[in-house]
């Protein structure tokens, strides 16, 4: 009983639909992203998606600031994920290829990961030190 009563939790946890977009801006720019803040919606990303809307990504907080990483596991866009302090401060960007399941970690201690389209970032001129506002207060 305990067991398929788990199994009927994890089902609605990983099919229940994303909250509202967050309204986000970076370097000038409008953005929306989904908000990804516990362990089950950050396992599941942006997986399954075969295409995103323009200025659209999701957002990953992480429970503590360290080193984090990505990986793009039956993740089928190519995506760049800019990674952010705890003041929402820009401190790396890397470029992630579909499927690929090679582990690409920040070079510095971030809070949240951005996912955009891979290039939204560069095609802005959006780098380091650029602060993102927007993110939720926790």
């Amino acid at each position: 009983m305990r067991i398929a009563l788990l199994l009927s939790l994890m089902a609605v946890a990983t099919t229940a639909q994303p909250a509202e977009p967050l309204r986000l801006q970076l370097g000038g720019h409008q953005l929306q992203a989904e908000y990804a803040d516990t362990f089950l919606q950050r396992q599941r990303g942006l997986m399954g998606r075969s295409e995103l809307a323009s200025d659209s990504g999701m957002l990953f907080r992480f429970d503590e600031v360290r080193r984090h990483c990505l990986w793009m596991k039956d993740t089928p866009l190519p995506l760049s994920a800019a990674f952010f302090d705890e003041d929402g401060v820009l401190v790396d960007v890397i470029d992630l290829e579909p499927f690929n399941t090679e582990i690409r970690c920040s070079k510095r201690p971030a809070r949240y990961a951005l996912e955009m389209d891979q290039g939204w970032f560069a095609e802005r001129e959006i780098g380091r030190d650029a602060r993102l506002e927007g993110i939720p207060e926790e």
